[in-house]
Protein backbone atom coordinates (compact mmCIF):
# COMPACT_ATOMS: atom_id res chain seq x y z
CA UNK A 1 0.00 0.00 0.00
CA UNK A 2 1.37 3.41 -0.99
CA UNK A 3 1.76 5.95 1.78
CA UNK A 4 0.79 9.35 0.39
CA UNK A 5 0.33 12.74 2.02
CA UNK A 6 -2.06 15.26 0.51
CA UNK A 7 -1.20 18.95 0.29
CA UNK A 8 -3.60 21.84 -0.47
CA UNK A 9 -3.24 25.61 -0.14
CA UNK A 10 -6.38 27.61 0.57
CA UNK A 11 -7.92 31.04 0.94
CA UNK A 12 -11.69 31.21 1.38
CA UNK A 13 -12.34 27.83 -0.24
CA UNK A 14 -15.37 26.75 1.82
CA UNK A 15 -17.32 25.87 -1.33
CA UNK A 16 -14.55 23.52 -2.52
CA UNK A 17 -12.52 22.20 0.37
CA UNK A 18 -14.75 19.36 1.60
CA UNK A 19 -15.11 17.73 -1.83
CA UNK A 20 -11.41 18.22 -2.49
CA UNK A 21 -10.34 16.55 0.76
CA UNK A 22 -12.78 13.68 0.36
CA UNK A 23 -11.41 13.08 -3.11
CA UNK A 24 -7.85 13.04 -1.77
CA UNK A 25 -8.73 10.70 1.10
CA UNK A 26 -9.33 7.95 -1.44
CA UNK A 27 -5.54 7.53 -1.61
CA UNK A 28 -4.15 9.74 1.20
CA UNK A 29 -4.13 8.90 4.91
CA UNK A 30 -2.49 12.23 5.80
CA UNK A 31 -3.55 15.64 4.45
CA UNK A 32 -2.04 19.05 5.16
CA UNK A 33 -3.92 22.27 4.39
CA UNK A 34 -1.90 25.50 4.33
CA UNK A 35 -4.34 28.37 4.75
CA UNK A 36 -3.41 32.01 4.18
CA UNK A 37 -6.02 33.61 6.44
CA UNK A 38 -9.48 32.55 5.27
CA UNK A 39 -12.36 34.68 6.55
CA UNK A 40 -14.93 31.96 5.84
CA UNK A 41 -15.11 28.51 7.47
CA UNK A 42 -12.47 26.84 5.28
CA UNK A 43 -10.25 26.03 8.27
CA UNK A 44 -13.07 24.56 10.37
CA UNK A 45 -14.31 22.43 7.47
CA UNK A 46 -10.80 21.15 6.75
CA UNK A 47 -10.25 20.20 10.38
CA UNK A 48 -13.62 18.43 10.47
CA UNK A 49 -12.41 16.29 7.54
CA UNK A 50 -9.33 15.30 9.55
CA UNK A 51 -6.77 17.51 7.82
CA UNK A 52 -3.82 19.09 9.59
CA UNK A 53 -4.28 22.84 9.10
CA UNK A 54 -1.31 25.20 9.07
CA UNK A 55 -2.07 28.93 8.94
CA UNK A 56 0.60 30.83 7.03
CA UNK A 57 -0.25 34.50 6.77
CA UNK A 58 0.66 36.55 4.83
CA UNK A 59 0.56 34.52 1.65
CA UNK A 60 4.13 33.73 0.60
CA UNK A 61 3.38 33.09 -3.06
CA UNK A 62 2.20 29.95 -4.80
CA UNK A 63 5.49 28.06 -4.74
CA UNK A 64 6.74 29.14 -1.28
CA UNK A 65 3.30 28.60 0.30
CA UNK A 66 3.18 24.99 -0.89
CA UNK A 67 6.80 24.42 0.10
CA UNK A 68 5.95 25.69 3.58
CA UNK A 69 3.52 22.79 4.00
CA UNK A 70 5.89 19.99 2.95
CA UNK A 71 7.64 19.49 6.34
CA UNK A 72 4.23 18.85 7.92
CA UNK A 73 3.51 15.99 5.48
CA UNK A 74 4.29 12.62 7.07
CA UNK A 75 5.03 10.66 3.90
CA UNK A 76 7.56 10.99 1.07
CA UNK A 77 4.98 10.74 -1.71
CA UNK A 78 2.94 13.94 -2.03
CA UNK A 79 -0.35 14.51 -3.83
CA UNK A 80 -0.59 18.26 -4.41
CA UNK A 81 -4.03 19.50 -5.49
CA UNK A 82 -5.73 22.85 -5.77
CA UNK A 83 -8.98 23.14 -3.83
CA UNK A 84 -11.01 23.13 -7.06
CA UNK A 85 -9.47 19.86 -8.31
CA UNK A 86 -10.74 16.29 -7.86
CA UNK A 87 -9.26 12.87 -8.59
CA UNK A 88 -11.00 10.84 -11.26
CA UNK A 89 -11.56 7.09 -10.85
CA UNK A 90 -8.72 6.11 -13.20
CA UNK A 91 -6.26 8.12 -11.07
CA UNK A 92 -7.45 6.44 -7.87
CA UNK A 93 -7.32 2.95 -9.36
CA UNK A 94 -3.84 3.55 -10.81
CA UNK A 95 -2.45 4.51 -7.41
CA UNK A 96 -4.15 1.59 -5.67
CA UNK A 97 -2.77 -1.02 -8.07
CA UNK A 98 0.71 0.47 -8.56
CA UNK A 99 3.66 0.41 -6.17
CA UNK A 100 4.91 3.94 -6.73
CA UNK A 101 8.38 3.23 -5.32
CA UNK A 102 8.88 0.47 -7.90
CA UNK A 103 8.46 2.97 -10.75
CA UNK A 104 11.90 4.42 -10.04
CA UNK A 105 10.82 8.01 -10.77
CA UNK A 106 10.46 11.16 -8.71
CA UNK A 107 7.31 12.53 -10.31
CA UNK A 108 4.20 11.27 -12.10
CA UNK A 109 2.63 13.66 -14.60
CA UNK A 110 -1.08 13.21 -15.32
CA UNK A 111 -3.83 14.68 -17.47
CA UNK A 112 -6.33 17.30 -16.33
CA UNK A 113 -9.83 18.06 -17.63
CA UNK A 114 -10.66 21.76 -17.21
CA UNK A 115 -14.34 22.66 -16.91
CA UNK A 116 -16.28 25.86 -17.54
CA UNK A 117 -19.27 25.43 -15.27
CA UNK A 118 -20.16 21.80 -15.95
CA UNK A 119 -18.98 21.96 -19.57
CA UNK A 120 -15.88 20.13 -20.81
CA UNK A 121 -14.12 20.61 -24.11
CA UNK A 122 -10.84 19.16 -25.36
CA UNK A 123 -10.22 22.41 -27.28
CA UNK A 124 -8.84 25.86 -26.33
CA UNK A 125 -5.94 24.21 -24.48
CA UNK A 126 -8.36 22.69 -21.95
CA UNK A 127 -7.16 19.11 -22.47
CA UNK A 128 -5.02 17.08 -21.95
CA UNK A 129 -3.28 19.87 -19.96
CA UNK A 130 -0.60 17.73 -18.30
CA UNK A 131 0.04 18.62 -14.65
CA UNK A 132 2.61 17.57 -12.05
CA UNK A 133 0.66 16.61 -8.95
CA UNK A 134 2.18 13.39 -7.58
CA UNK A 135 5.84 13.44 -6.51
CA UNK A 136 8.45 12.49 -3.91
CA UNK A 137 9.25 15.41 -1.63
CA UNK A 138 12.81 14.19 -1.01
CA UNK A 139 13.64 14.25 -4.72
CA UNK A 140 11.45 17.01 -6.19
CA UNK A 141 10.44 20.54 -5.25
CA UNK A 142 8.19 23.46 -6.17
CA UNK A 143 9.77 26.30 -8.12
CA UNK A 144 9.73 29.40 -5.85
CA UNK A 145 7.46 31.70 -7.88
CA UNK A 146 4.49 33.82 -6.81
CA UNK A 147 2.03 32.35 -9.34
CA UNK A 148 1.52 29.07 -11.16
CA UNK A 149 4.31 27.07 -9.61
CA UNK A 150 5.14 23.57 -10.76
CA UNK A 151 7.25 20.70 -9.48
CA UNK A 152 10.79 20.19 -10.73
CA UNK A 153 12.18 16.66 -10.66
CA UNK A 154 15.07 14.81 -12.27
CA UNK A 155 12.98 11.86 -13.43
CA UNK A 156 9.31 11.55 -14.32
CA UNK A 157 6.74 9.60 -16.29
CA UNK A 158 3.43 10.62 -17.86
CA UNK A 159 0.33 8.52 -17.30
CA UNK A 160 -3.07 8.85 -19.07
CA UNK A 161 -4.95 9.22 -15.78
CA UNK A 162 -7.04 12.20 -14.86
CA UNK A 163 -7.79 15.06 -12.51
CA UNK A 164 -10.92 17.16 -12.93
CA UNK A 165 -10.41 20.90 -12.55
CA UNK A 166 -13.43 23.12 -11.95
CA UNK A 167 -11.58 26.00 -13.59
CA UNK A 168 -14.35 28.58 -13.90
CA UNK A 169 -17.84 28.77 -12.43
CA UNK A 170 -19.00 30.99 -15.29
CA UNK A 171 -17.75 33.72 -17.63
CA UNK A 172 -17.61 36.35 -14.88
CA UNK A 173 -15.41 34.03 -12.83
CA UNK A 174 -13.22 33.60 -15.90
CA UNK A 175 -12.77 37.37 -16.18
CA UNK A 176 -12.14 37.70 -12.44
CA UNK A 177 -9.29 35.20 -12.64
CA UNK A 178 -7.43 37.54 -14.95
CA UNK A 179 -6.17 38.89 -11.60
CA UNK A 180 -3.55 36.14 -11.70
CA UNK A 181 -1.89 38.19 -14.43
CA UNK A 182 -0.66 40.45 -11.63
CA UNK A 183 1.23 37.59 -9.99
CA UNK A 184 2.65 36.45 -13.33
CA UNK A 185 3.68 40.04 -14.04
CA UNK A 186 5.70 40.14 -10.82
CA UNK A 187 7.48 36.91 -11.81
CA UNK A 188 8.28 38.46 -15.17
CA UNK A 189 9.40 41.77 -13.70
CA UNK A 190 11.72 39.93 -11.29
CA UNK A 191 13.32 37.98 -14.14
CA UNK A 192 16.23 39.16 -16.28
CA UNK A 193 14.15 39.23 -19.48
CA UNK A 194 14.15 42.46 -21.44
CA UNK A 195 10.76 44.11 -21.79
CA UNK A 196 9.51 46.35 -24.61
CA UNK A 197 6.40 48.48 -25.03
CA UNK A 198 5.19 46.43 -28.02
CA UNK A 199 5.17 43.15 -26.08
CA UNK A 200 1.80 43.50 -24.28
CA UNK A 201 -0.11 43.84 -27.56
CA UNK A 202 1.88 41.20 -29.44
CA UNK A 203 1.72 38.60 -26.64
CA UNK A 204 -1.94 39.35 -25.99
CA UNK A 205 -2.87 39.05 -29.66
CA UNK A 206 -0.82 35.88 -30.11
CA UNK A 207 -2.36 34.28 -27.04
CA UNK A 208 -5.86 35.00 -28.34
CA UNK A 209 -4.98 33.75 -31.82
CA UNK A 210 -3.31 30.55 -30.61
CA UNK A 211 -6.24 29.63 -28.35
CA UNK A 212 -8.98 30.55 -30.80
CA UNK A 213 -7.39 29.23 -34.02
CA UNK A 214 -4.50 26.85 -33.33
CA UNK A 215 -6.18 25.29 -30.27
CA UNK A 216 -9.55 25.24 -32.05
CA UNK A 217 -11.50 27.53 -29.75
CA UNK A 218 -13.64 28.44 -32.74
CA UNK A 219 -15.12 24.93 -32.65
CA UNK A 220 -16.82 25.43 -29.28
CA UNK A 221 -18.83 28.61 -29.78
CA UNK A 222 -19.08 31.19 -27.04
CA UNK A 223 -17.03 29.12 -24.59
CA UNK A 224 -14.12 29.07 -27.00
CA UNK A 225 -14.36 32.75 -27.90
CA UNK A 226 -14.71 33.95 -24.31
CA UNK A 227 -11.85 31.82 -23.02
CA UNK A 228 -9.61 32.90 -25.92
CA UNK A 229 -10.34 36.57 -25.24
CA UNK A 230 -9.61 36.12 -21.52
CA UNK A 231 -6.33 34.34 -22.30
CA UNK A 232 -5.38 37.22 -24.58
CA UNK A 233 -6.30 39.87 -22.00
CA UNK A 234 -4.40 37.97 -19.29
CA UNK A 235 -1.27 37.82 -21.44
CA UNK A 236 -1.59 41.52 -22.30
CA UNK A 237 -1.94 42.48 -18.64
CA UNK A 238 0.98 40.28 -17.63
CA UNK A 239 3.41 42.14 -19.89
CA UNK A 240 1.86 45.58 -19.39
CA UNK A 241 1.97 45.32 -15.61
CA UNK A 242 5.51 43.88 -15.64
CA UNK A 243 6.64 46.96 -17.59
CA UNK A 244 4.77 49.14 -15.12
CA UNK A 245 6.49 47.45 -12.16
CA UNK A 246 9.94 47.93 -13.65
CA UNK A 247 9.18 51.56 -14.50
CA UNK A 248 8.11 52.19 -10.90
CA UNK A 249 11.27 50.55 -9.55
CA UNK A 250 13.45 52.63 -11.86
CA UNK A 251 11.71 55.85 -10.83
CA UNK A 252 12.19 54.96 -7.18
CA UNK A 253 15.92 54.40 -7.69
CA UNK A 254 16.22 57.76 -9.50
CA UNK A 255 14.43 59.70 -6.78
Amino acid sequence: MNEISGLVITLNESRNIVDCLRSMKQICDDIVVVDSGSSDDTVELAKAEGATVIVQKPFLGDGPQRTHGLPYCRHQWILNLDADERLEDDFVQYVKRTNLDDLGVDLIQTRRRNLIGDRFTPHVGQYPDYVKRLFRKDRASFIPVVAHTYVEAKSSISEPIHITHYSYRDYLDMVEKCKYAGWLAKNLADSDKRLYSWQPFMHGFWSFLSHYVLKAGFLVGLDGLTLSICKGVGSYLKYAHAIEIRRARKNKINE
